[in-house]
């Protein structure tokens, strides 16, 4: 595994693509460049329509299908929960089928580790971006602390590109800027900070977090918190 370099030459090359086969080849080239074993992105568009490209084989893609493995996913069960990058370990494996649904990845070829970034964009658009490897946990600790943010701001441009290819998407309007308060307690949100959490963090009272809360909600036109968090990410007003 390796750091990530020459990261404005990889959005370059995803701001360029045109097709799924362009994507599909960007990704191909940044997990070669990070010597991991899997990159996978995967998004379902405002109208259910499923699209992906990434590195797992034809084997695997087949058996997942096969076995209907959606259902018992534990990155897809857990990223439709969270808003934020997260460690497979730290997902739920306690259950008999998600138990033996890993020891079937690991026999294809997925790798030990994962590290999965969810992302919702306008009109109930999904997407997860995901990046699997083999190696011990101190490694993998290791890559991921040193690669989190780019991954983060990677899996968005991927996102930001998915879009441009939904058939018949409105032009996405940008909403207001959030100040920089706003974005610091929607961002620890996001983390899975509580709202107790944020305030002790940013050494402000409950209210006044209640009140940065409501103005950012407000600013993106949300029906509640969670829904402000997901549009603040999708929209990138605040990395994780």
């Amino acid at each position: 595994m390796k750091t990530i370099t020459q990261l404005e030459n990889i959005l370059e090359e995803l701001e360029q693509a045109e097709g799924v086969e362009a994507l599909q080849t960007a990704i191909e080239h940044l997990r070669d460049q990070m010597a991991v074993d899997h990159m996978v992105y995967h998004w379902v568009d405002s109208s259910g329509d499923h699209y992906g490209c990434g590195t797992y084989a034809d084997a695997w893609r087949e058996r997942y299908l096969e076995m209907n493995y959606i259902r018992i996913d534990p990155v897809i069960v857990g990223c439709f929960q969270i808003f934020h990058a997260v460690d497979w370990k730290r997902l739920d494996w306690s259950s008999k089928a998600s138990r033996s649904f890993r020891e079937d990845s690991m026999k294809h070829g997925i790798g030990n580790q994962g590290f999965s970034i969810p992302i919702r964009g306008p009109a109930g658009q999904f997407a997860l971006f995901t990046i699997s490897h083999t190696c011990d946990d101190a490694s993998w600790e290791a890559f991921t602390s040193e690669n989190r943010r780019d991954l983060i701001l990677i899996a968005h441009f991927f996102n930001q590109q998915a879009l441009e290819l939904e058939k018949g998407r409105k032009p996405f309007i940008q909403s207001a800027s959030l100040s920089p308060r706003e974005v610091d307690a929607m961002t620890l949100l996001a983390l899975g900070h509580s709202r107790a959490q944020v305030a002790d963090e940013l050494s402000i009272s409950e209210h006044t977090v209640r009140v940065y809360i409501e103005s950012a909600r407000f600013k993106l036109g949300a029906m509640n918190t969670t829904h402000a968090v997901a549009r603040a990410l999708s929209r990138g007003l605040i990395v994780v």
